[in-house]
């Protein structure tokens, strides 16, 4: 198994790109070419980090999916992700990454929205193409943080760097439902996929042998992150992954119920409810009554 090369720090990471570090938890790095005295195949970072990649460079893949760089691209990592790199031996990076430590933000507002930022946990194939216009703004808002380091550092320096983080995670999250659009009828298909495996999923044994799909089951089966897939779904639906499958099952169970030859247990167990009390509270949540209600009034 191939050792996983540990990056605590963000003064590290610049060291390791023999760059000069103006703040431990912080840095805007411009890769200029300059390549490490050595490379290692698995990566793992303590802190946060942001790719602006501006040529090919070789492949990166998180666990089996792997994303050929493109021209102009965002790849996002987040604290503890293991990433896999391949890089050609001739290969001279360009590009900037924008690095931060979870202790910057730390009881900034930025801190406790961090979650909301989604694309952190997802795959490499997923990442942000960008415009040549996007491109700017991205450089620009990095501008802007570089700024502050170099200027040295006061009490308005960690509050305007943490903001204009959230600023650039902000205008992300806008190209990224840019991207979604454009992407449409790929998006289409995704949903057609999911769609075509929930059905599957009730064609056969798992919902006995497995119990309810998960929104990281069919995303798996979709080769899609979680994150991306739920956001996906959400963009193309108005729904939650979690409450669109819940409404396919609500469906099947409101057919099944109208069968008398089976049991309200027989039926839960059949969906995938490990108990059919928990069966029970989920369709009257859905519908407003009880299975055999249900069945009563139809």
């Amino acid at each position: 198994m191939d050792e996983v090369l540990r990056i605590d720090t963000v003064s590290e990471h610049d060291a390791f790109y023999h760059k000069e570090n103006l703040h431990p938890l912080v840095s805007i790095m411009d890769f200029d070419g300059r390549v490490p005295e050595i490379y290692a195949s698995k990566m793992n970072f303590g802190f946060y980090a942001v790719y602006l990649k501006e040529v090919m460079c070789g492949d990166m893949k998180y666990g089996k999916h792997t994303y050929d760089y493109q021209d102009r691209t965002l790849v996002f990592v987040a604290p503890g992700q293991i990433i896999n790199v391949d890089i050609n031996k001739d290969y001279k990076p360009q590009g900037y990454a924008l690095l931060f430590h979870p202790d910057l933000i730390r009881g900034t507002s930025l801190g406790r929205h961090i979650d909301e930022y989604t694309f952190f946990s997802y795959q490499s194939s997923e990442a942000l193409h960008l415009s040549e216009r996007e491109r700017k703004i991205v450089l620009d808002c990095f501008d802007k943080i570089k700024y502050e380091l170099e200027r040295g550092m006061d009490k308005h320096s960690r509050m305007l760097i943490a903001s204009n983080i959230e600023l650039f995670l902000n205008y992300c999250i806008r190209f990224y439902e840019r991207q979604f659009i454009t992407r449409n009828e790929v998006n289409t298909d995704i949903l057609v996929q999911f769609e075509k495996l929930l059905n599957e999923y009730y064609q056969s044994d798992k919902p006995q042998t497995i119990g309810l799909p998960s929104v990281t089951y069919c995303a798996e089966q979709l080769n899609l992150s979680t994150n991306y897939f739920g956001d996906l779904i959400k963009k193309e639906t108005g729904k939650t992954a979690l409450e669109y499958i819940q409404l396919k099952i609500m469906a099947l169970a409101k057919q099944k119920i109208l069968d008398n030859r089976k049991t309200i247990n027989e039926i839960a167990y059949e969906l995938g409810f490990k108990y059919p009390a928990h069966f029970t509270r989920a369709f009257k949540k859905n519908t407003g009554y009880t299975p055999n209600e249900y069945r009563m009034q139809n």
